[in-house]
Formats: C-alpha cells, structure tokens, sequence
C-alpha cells in the first residue's frame, strides 16, 4: 500500500469521524446540551478533515479545496465564538450556525465522494449533474436548514446542562 493510500483511508476515516461526532453535537444543541467533550472532538476532526484535505496531490485550484478554505474560516468563527467569546449573547447563535454550516460542508463532500466512489451512486449520476446527485444535495441542504433552525431555537441562553 503506497503513502498516497494510506493518508486517504486515514482522511476518510476522520472524516467519517467528524461526521459522527458532528450529528452527536447537532442533536446535543437540539436538546440544549452543549456536550463540551463531543463539541471539542467534533471541532477537532473537522479541523483536521480540512486540513488533511489540503495534502492531496494539487493541480491547480478546484471545488475541493474551495470548500476546504471556506470550512477552515466556518470552523475558526465557530471555534471563536464557543472558545474565545463562551457562547455569551449573539455568539451563542453564531457558534450554531457555524457548527451546523461545519457539519454540513463535511456531509456534502460525503455526498460528492459517495457519488464519485460508489459503484451503485457512480452509475446512477457519473457526471454528477443528473437528478440522483441534485436531489441528494436539495434534501441534505433541507434537512440541515430545517435541524440547524432548531438548535438556534433551542439551544438558548437558559442555564444548559454539560454532558
């Protein structure tokens, strides 16, 4: 196995990880938890997705390492605001919205891969420009519009309980 293949199964599978984590947080501020351990973990591994993405092979500027640029400036306002402003006031929203927007970055590279590397997913949109690959992005967008709406409204100022 060369290196090359080695450091991808190693980002795929922090990837997969931050994903994990990152749902485990989401329904955590859905319930008003702030789950310290599982946020610390869940920005950890996205930091480290993104950054890890950055050590492929680059041969000019691509949607991939857009995406890696714009998840790395979502992670270092959401690290601010829960970290160097404690969730006080606004910052409190801000640090959901940007953990949600995290998360949903990481998904949707989870979706593109998916499509690109899954025979099945491969077959049913190989220039990911056909209806499989635009519905999935569509309701994957909602589904994160619809939970990140919820951990605004429910992850409030009110005392929360640390798990």
């Amino acid at each position: 196995m060369s290196g090359l293949q080695i450091f991808t199964i190693a980002h795929v599978i922090i990837s997969l990880v931050a994903i994990a984590s990152g749902f485990v947080v989401l329904f955590g501020l859905i319930s008003g938890k702030r789950l310290d351990r599982w946020t610390a973990f869940f920005l950890a591994t996205t930091a480290a997705t993104s950054v890890t993405g950055f050590g492929f092979p680059i041969r000019g500027f691509t949607p991939g390492i857009g995406l890696g640029i714009v998840s790395l400036v979502v992670l270092a306002v959401s690290l601010f605001a829960r970290y160097g402003r404690h969730l006080a006031g606004i910052w409190r929203r801000v640090y959901v919205v940007t953990a949600v927007m995290a998360l949903y970055l990481n998904f949707l590279v989870l979706i593109v891969q998916s499509f690109q590397k899954v025979p099945a997913l491969k077959a049913m949109a190989p220039t990911q420009s056909e209806p499989p690959f635009l519905i999935a992005q569509v309701v994957s967008m909602i589904v994160f519009i619809v939970l990140g709406s919820l951990a605004v409204i429910r992850f409030r100022d009110q005392p929360v309980s640390v798990a």
